[in-house]
C-alpha cells in the first residue's frame, strides 16, 4: 500500500502548480503581429484619455514600465513605447485553449485571471505522477497550442508556487520540494508573501520585520494585536503554513466598476455627475453575473491627482443609491484639495453558506513527493 506523507500538523502534502503567462496581452499582440517582437509595447488606453498600462513586453519594462501605470507616464519612461490597444475577445479565446489544457491533466484547476492559475496534480497519474514534469510537459502543450510562453511554480502549498512561478520568469519554472520549504521562507522577505502590498510592507519594516526568519522570532500576540486577522496568515506563511485547498468554483465576492475620468474634477458636484452612469453600469453587471447573490456592502474607490486612493464603505442588504451619494461625499473629505482621476463603485456579496447558516438559525429562533 502507498503510504502517504504528511505535514507536521497532519496534514497530506499536495502538488501544486502555479502557471503564470508571460507578459499575456502583450505577447498575444507579438504573436499575432510579429512587426511588434523585440519592441517595447504595451497593451492600453491611449495617453490622452488618461489610459492605463494593462500588461507590457519585457522590453518595456527594462524601462520601469509596469501594469497598472498611466499611459501618460509609461511613455515619458520610454518615449519610444508602441501602444497597442487591448482585443479582449482575443485573450478570452486564446485563455480557454489554456484551460483546456489544464483540464487534460486535473480537474483541481483554480483561475486566478485570464492569464494565471493553480492546479492540484497530487492525484494526477501522468508523467509517473511527477508534479515538475506535468509543469514542463503543461507549458510544452500551451506553446505548442497557441504560441506563447508561460513560467510555473512547483510547491505543496498554494502561495509558494505563486512566488515560485515568478522566479524563473520568462519561460522558466521553479521547484520547492517540501523538505526545502524551512529553508526557503527563512530568508523570504515579506514583500513577496501575496496580499502584502506596499502599505503593509512599510508598517512591518517599521517595526523590524522584513523577512519571514524576523516574524518567525517576533511575538506572536504583538503581531496579531498590530495586524489583526492578517497579522495570523503572517505567522502562518513565515512558517511556510498555507492550509488553502484548490477552488475550482471559486465564488465571486463583489462586482464592481470604475471610470477614469478625461480630466481631474474636484468638486461634489462634479462627482454626482459621474455617479448615475457608474450605478446604473453597476446595476447591469449585477443582472447579468449576481443577481441571485446577496449583497452586505457598497463601496465607493476614489483615485486621486498623485496616484493615491481611498475607499470607504458601508454594510448593506440591497444596493441602495442613497448610499452611494452618502459613501462618496464621505469619501471626497479625503481628497484634501487633490484632483480625482477616478471613481468606483463596488458590491460585496455574502458567502452563500454563511448566509445559509444565518438563515437556518433564523428560522430556528422564530511532503517529499515526486516533484
Amino acid at each position: 500500500m502507498k503510504s502517504v506523507e504528511l505535514f507536521s500538523d497532519g496534514l497530506r502534502m499536495r502538488k501544486i502548480i502555479h502557471i503564470d503567462m508571460d507578459c499575456y496581452f502583450a505577447a498575444v499582440e507579438m504573436r499575432d503581429f510579429p512587426e511588434l517582437r523585440g519592441k517595447p509595447i504595451a497593451v492600453g488606453g491611449r495617453s490622452d484619455r488618461r489610459g492605463v498600462i494593462s500588461t507590457c513586453s519585457y522590453e518595456a519594462r527594462q524601462f520601469g514600465v509596469r501594469s497598472a501605470m498611466s499611459s501618460y507616464h509609461a511613455l515619458q519612461l520610454c518615449p519610444q513605447l508602441i501602444l497597442v490597444p487591448g482585443r479582449m475577445h482575443v485573450y478570452k479565446f486564446v485563455s480557454g485553449q489554456i484551460r483546456e489544457i489544464f483540464h487534460r491533466y486535473t480537474d483541481l484547476v483554480e483561475p486566478l485571471s485570464l492569464d494565471e492559475a493553480y492546479l492540484d496534480v497530487t492525484d494526477c497519474t501522468e508523467h509517473k505522477g511527477s508534479a515538475t514534469l506535468i509543469a514542463n510537459a503543461i507549458r510544452d502543450e500551451i506553446f505548442a497550442v497557441t504560441g506563447l510562453t508561460a513560467s510555473a511554480g512547483v510547491a505543496p502549498i498554494k502561495f509558494l508556487a505563486k512566488i515560485a512561478s515568478d522566479l524563473n520568469k520568462p519561460n522558466g519554472q521553479y521547484v520547492i520540494t517540501p523538505n526545502q520549504i524551512s529553508d526557503f521562507v527563512k530568508d523570504l522577505p515579506l514583500s513577496k508573501i501575496p496580499g502584502v502590498g506596499k502599505v503593509t510592507s512599510q508598517k512591518l519594516a517599521d517595526i523590524g520585520l522584513t523577512t519571514c526568519f524576523d516574524v518567525q522570532q517576533y511575538p506572536q500576540a504583538k503581531l496579531i494585536e498590530a495586524f489583526g486577522k492578517f497579522g495570523h496568515v503572517l505567522i502562518e506563511r513565515s512558517q511556510g503554513i498555507d492550509h488553502r485547498q484548490i477552488s475550482p468554483h471559486r465564488v465571486r465576492k463583489s462586482v464592481g466598476v470604475e471610470t477614469t475620468l478625461a480630466k481631474d474634477i474636484f468638486t461634489l458636484e462634479q462627482c454626482h455627475q459621474v455617479l448615475p452612469q457608474l450605478i446604473q453600469e453597476l446595476s447591469a453587471r449585477v443582472q447579468r453575473s449576481a443577481k441571485d447573490r446577496i449583497v452586505n456592502k457598497q463601496v465607493v474607490k476614489l483615485k486621486f491627482n498623485d496616484f493615491k486612493q481611498t475607499t470607504i464603505e458601508q454594510r448593506s442588504d440591497e444596493i441602495s443609491v442613497n448610499v452611494f451619494y452618502q459613501l462618496l461625499e464621505q469619501a471626497l473629505l479625503r481628497a484634501e484639495g487633490r484632483g480625482i482621476r477616478l471613481i468606483g463603485v463596488s458590491i460585496g456579496l455574502a458567502d452563500m453558506t454563511a448566509a445559509n447558516n444565518n438563515e437556518a438559525d433564523a428560522n430556528l429562533t422564530q511532503l517529499d513527493l515526486a516533484f
